[in-house]
């Protein structure tokens, strides 16, 4: 109701399969079937899909009849009293020019992920009336973190992938403006940012509001549709049976997850990860510097494989570093030969300067402490990556996550403020594990992990600044290999 109900002029409905989100679609047409020359075009990308079974027209005809619609199969359309419905392709981007002048009240995407960009704005050029109603848009889908929806809806997603209750169903406003998106939470807010727009609207001969277009993103889920799991409960089984990935787009409506295959760390094993219980275990400190930029110094203190306590600071230096890590230590007893620091750039400093082990991710592999055989892994970190997300796998790791165990800027708490956004630390520790991918072996037969620029990409320019500390503490765990002899100051 929320996706029939709102005033956008263009509503991305959806987020998970099985949601209802195409028989929504249709019935959003039939709200203004008896006003005279109403009309639209639902578009998939291909004629197959619109005429494949159970698809856009077999449903129509199970709805449309009971509203007074004759069907005219040879051209796609439903014909009413005063409005008519055609279904349409776009399988090709030149195909586009086929709407060329045409005036389209109602425009429907369904499966928009499917569409290319230029394809929907084109349309969105034809959605215009004459008919007294207000012309809009209304889409569907499926997440896909790769599509250019995605990036379209990303305010009403949170950094862990899940839509973001408090902002689902809030309006939006924006202009493409010189190919980007201007948003703002009012059309003023959208005009003050284009210093041109009034120019642009007297050139074009419309109101300067009207060039700025309302949109909202409403989340569906499977267990909203009552009737699809009544008439067909097993459908809700075979989602659940495939493999973790999929399972978190198509049946949680997760837009960060990629269907690839490929993550090292098991999707839902990662929700596992937080919890209170209370690990007895040998303490250590691994820390992630950063000086500047968008990433973070990440100071963690475990617990055998327990993470107890996390710092955070947005800018630091090497002396600030030590002082953080010095105060921890000592709180928590811990030796210095038990802390390790990244050594990439400042990181190199604060290990000279506070005498602490130093990190060297392109350094050989490490030997396994029981099989004493040298893994045949591409470097330490990717070494310490997969072992680390094996223990993740298992259960056996866990990160305890409260307002006690948390200090982000010299301040307790779980929340970190990105700009103008507020964002659980939980869902940042997540999506940085998750962005860690398996790699092509190379020549060598060696295994590897994407770059740190695949991985900054997935982050939208972040780096693991949570899992790159997460993975470190594996290096004790190989350690053990040279606790027959001296243990290297730097390895």
């Amino acid at each position: 109701m929320d996706f029939m109900g709102s005033p956008a002029d263009i509503v991305i409905g959806g987020g998970a399969a099985g949601s209802g989100k195409t028989f929504a679609l249709l019935m959003e047409f039939l709200r203004h079937k008896n006003v005279e020359n109403w009309g639209g075009v639902i578009f998939r990308r291909t004629m197959p899909q619109i005429k494949s079974e159970g698809g856009l027209w077999d449903t129509s005809t199970t709805l449309y009849p009971f509203a007074g619609g004759s069907p005219k199969g040879s051209t796609s359309e439903w014909i009413f009293k005063n409005s008519k419905l055609k279904f349409s392709h776009l399988e090709y981007e030149k195909d586009i020019l086929n709407w060329q002048g045409s005036q389209i009240p109602f425009i429907g995407f369904d499966e928009v992920t499917h569409f290319t960009k230029k394809q929907f704005f084109y349309l969105l050029s034809r959605n215009r009336s004459s008919c007294g109603v207000k012309p809009y848009v209304r889409c569907t889908c499926n997440p896909d973190p790769d599509s250019w929806v995605a990036e379209f809806i990303k305010w009403f997603i949170g950094e862990d992938g899940f839509p973001t209750k408090e902002r689902c169903g809030k309006l939006r406003y924006f202009i493409m403006y010189q190919d980007n998106y201007i948003w703002g939470n009012t059309k003023q807010e959208v005009i003050d940012q284009v210093p041109d727009i009034a120019s642009i609207a007297k050139a074009n001969d419309v109101d300067v509001n009207d060039l700025v277009k309302s949109m909202t993103f409403i989340p569906g889920s499977i267990y909203h549709n009552k009737k699809l799991l009544e008439v067909n409960p097993e459908y809700l089984a075979n989602l659940m049976a495939q493999d973790e990935a999929l399972r978190a787009q198509l049946l949680d409506g997760n837009w960060k997850v990629r269907v690839d295959g490929l993550g090292l760390f098991d999707y839902y094993k990662c929700n596992d990860l937080f919890s209170n219980y209370a690990d007895p275990g040998k303490k250590y400190i691994t820390c992630d510097a950063s000086r500047f930029g968008r990433d973070y110094t990440v100071v963690l203190v475990w617990s055998g494989w327990q993470v107890v306590k996390t710092i955070v600071y947005f800018k630091t230096e090497a002396y600030d570093i030590v002082n953080i890590i010095e105060a921890e230590r000592k709180r928590f007893i811990i030796p210095k030969s038990n802390v390790l620091v990244d050594q990439d750039g400042v990181g190199d400093s604060t290990v000279k300067l506070g005498g602490y082990q130093g990190f060297h991710g392109g350094a050989q592999p490490m030997k396994d402490p029981e099989t004493r055989i040298k893994e045949n892994y591409k470097n330490l970190k990717t070494q310490c990556y997969y072992r680390a997300s094996k223990k993740v796998n298992e259960g056996s790791a866990l990160w305890t996550i409260t307002p006690e165990t948390v200090e982000i800027n010299g301040i307790r708490g779980t929340k970190i403020k990105k700009g103008s956004e507020v964002v659980d630390i939980r869902d940042l520790i997540k999506a940085d594990l998750r962005a860690i991918k398996r790699d092509k072996v190379d020549m060598d037969g060696k295994m590897q992990i994407n770059s740190k620029e695949e991985q900054k990409a997935i982050l939208n320019g972040r780096s693991p600044d949570f899992g790159d500390p997460f993975m470190m503490r594996e290096w004790f765990d190989l350690r053990l290999e040279y606790n027959l002899g001296s243990t290297p100051a730097n390895y």
